[in-house]
């Protein structure tokens, strides 16, 4: 395991009941402006949503096949459109970037090595794969679904929003959208793939691969 940056505990907060989207999207504005500021200190929050779609930056209205099934919300992150639910869990990564390097791109890498990490726990191989953002797993004699996304977005090195990883969410919710603006392939779970695990077991893994992959020590918050 690599060395413990010698930094601050990152605060590591679950949330069992649905929370709002317009609930967790203030939260993160004020939080990321208080790390910013010096006065809280960085989180990741745990949590599930009520179903509802997303928009990134990049979405395109093409890619909203039914508007009206579930709630959509402007997420002002990177990447297109994307379901939220319950039976997914959705982790808010709120980093100071300063203390990993100030780099984008890297960040990015290691919230993907974060859910491979967390994933081959239970024994599914997840990838990266050019020009497609996201873990994919193959299964199905070659079929390719992805089984996590990643939006982030950064304000002045400071991030927010982090990745959602499928654990046993209703995949015909997906339906409403095409998944990260990508027809060709289709989403996958934990459960899918036929792994017996409960959020409680991946929230485990997805701790110890963050401090792992991150290097940081986290402390529990209500």
């Amino acid at each position: 395991m690599a060395e413990i940056k010698d930094l601050p505990a990152v605060e590591w907060r679950i949330s069992n009941a649905l929370v709002d989207y317009d609930e967790s999207h203030l939260f993160m504005e004020q939080r990321v402006a208080s790390i910013r500021e010096g006065s809280e200190p960085e989180q990741v929050w745990l949590l599930q949503h009520p179903p509802l779609y997303t928009a990134g930056t990049s979405a395109s209205t093409d890619d909203l096949l039914d508007a009206e099934r579930f709630p959509v919300f402007q997420a002002g992150r990177g990447g297109q459109y994307t379901y939220h639910g319950p039976g997914q869990r959705v982790a808010y990564v709120m980093l100071d970037l300063k203390n990993h390097g100030s780099d984008v791109r890297a960040y990015v890498h290691d919230l993907e090595e974060v859910m491979i990490r967390t994933i081959a726990t239970f024994g599914i191989t997840g990838e990266r794969r050019q020009g497609r953002v996201g873990i994919w797993v193959e299964h199905n004699q070659g079929q390719e679904d992805k089984i996590g996304a990643i939006g982030v977005r950064v304000r002045k090195w400071v991030s927010f929003h982090g990745l959602a990883l499928n654990v046993e969410p209703d995949l015909d919710h997906f339906s409403g959208i095409v998944p990260c603006g990508i027809a060709e392939h289709g989403v996958t779970s934990l459960k899918d793939l036929a792994v017996k695990a409960s959020m409680q077991d991946v929230d485990l893994a997805l701790r110890q691969t963050f401090e792992a992959v991150f290097q940081r020590q986290t402390i529990d918050v209500a």
